[in-house]
Parts: structure tokens; C-alpha cells; sequence
């Protein structure tokens, strides 16, 4: 009677533990959802703000621009060569910012860190469990 009382322990430890790990798969895949949700709100917002600065100082820029090349043109430059220099200035400047900016938006910062922290963690204990 003792062996099977042990198969019947056995099989309830493990159904325990299938139900346990079926449940923790359910919580992580919902944090997991709730932390994708965090990040996609977070960058649609910065997405706006962003938009909102780049209309204001485009058009900041167009009247500054125009009169950095009035005030070259009547320091004696001419015309044409004043809008010639401040274009190509204005052009090496906008690579710069290109190349800084797509290097600063790497998809490595969108990661859900928490939830993946939150995974090792549920696998050592798992680990932990089979020992």
C-alpha cells in the first residue's frame, strides 16, 4: 500500500507542477503584453513630441537659413554663392543628425527587459525544482 500511495503522490506532485508551470506561462505572457503595450504607448508619444519640435524647427530653420544668406550676400558674397554655402553647410549638418539619430533610436531599447529578467528567473526556479 505504501508504493502506491507514493505513485499517487508522485502523480499529484507532478500534475501540481504542470499546473503551476501552465499558470506561470499564462502570467508572463500577460506581463509580457502589458510591457509591449508600455513601450508602444511610451514611443508613440515621443513619436508626436518629436513630429511636433521637427514642424516647429523646420520652420525656424527656412527663416534662419534665408537670413544667413541675405547677411552673406550683403557682406559681399553675392546671391548665389551665399545660398550655394549655406545649403551645403546645412547638408553636412543633416547627416550628422541623420546618422546620430538612427544610431540613438536602435531597436535594442524597445527590448522588454523586465519581462526577460522576470524568464531567467522563472527558469532557475524551475531548474531549482527538478534538482
Amino acid at each position: 500500500m505504501p508504493a502506491n500511495s507514493d505513485d499517487r503522490n508522485l502523480a499529484t506532485l507532478v500534475g501540481d507542477l504542470a499546473q503551476q508551470v501552465t499558470r506561470l506561462v499564462q502570467t508572463e505572457s500577460r506581463l509580457l503584453r502589458a510591457e509591449l503595450g508600455e513601450k508602444a504607448s511610451q514611443a508613440g508619444a515621443g513619436a508626436i513630441e518629436v513630429l511636433g519640435g521637427a514642424i516647429c524647427l523646420l520652420a525656424a530653420l527656412i527663416v534662419l537659413l534665408q537670413a544667413l544668406v541675405i547677411a552673406l550676400a550683403q557682406a559681399g558674397l553675392g546671391a548665389g554663392w551665399s545660398s550655394l554655402l549655406v545649403g551645403v553647410l546645412v547638408a553636412i549638418l543633416g547627416v550628422v543628425l541623420l546618422r546620430t539619430g538612427t544610431a540613438a533610436m536602435h531597436p535594442a531599447e524597445l527590448n522588454p527587459d523586465r519581462t526577460q529578467q522576470q524568464l531567467k528567473r522563472d527558469a532557475a526556479a524551475v531548474k531549482e525544482q527538478f534538482k
